[in-house]
């Protein structure tokens, strides 16, 4: 639950701009503030069914778009790639210039 949950996380961090105002509101507090369907329910005056129609299927929506843009795919392989990179780099033999390069990619995680 928790792995799907993550990638629910970053799914929503990357299509976010891509869902209405709804959407994001629901998902930002089942998801992000650890909202129950009840709690969101009240906050909005709908039905839990509702709230839990309308998140299953804004799931549905955001593994469609990374179907498509492949922008979560991307990003673990780029995170992947700098762990590897940081494990086999010793960082005080890199000259200045690549050190800083290495910086500015870590900062990037």
């Amino acid at each position: 639950m928790l792995e799907k949950t993550t990638r629910v996380n970053y799914l929503f961090d990357f299509y976010q701009s891509l869902l209405t105002p709804k959407q994001r509101n629901y998902m930002e507090l089942y998801f992000l503030e650890d909202y129950s369907l009840g709690e969101i329910s009240e906050t909005f005056d709908v039905s839990r069914q509702a709230v839990y129609d309308n998140i299953r299927r804004t799931e549905a929506m955001l593994e469609e778009y990374e179907k498509k843009l492949l922008l979560y795919e991307k990003f673990s392989k780029r995170q992947q790639i700098l762990k590897e990179m940081e494990g086999e780099v010793n960082q005080s033999e890199l000259p200045p210039r690549f050190q800083d390069w290495l910086a500015q990619l870590q900062d990037l995680e």
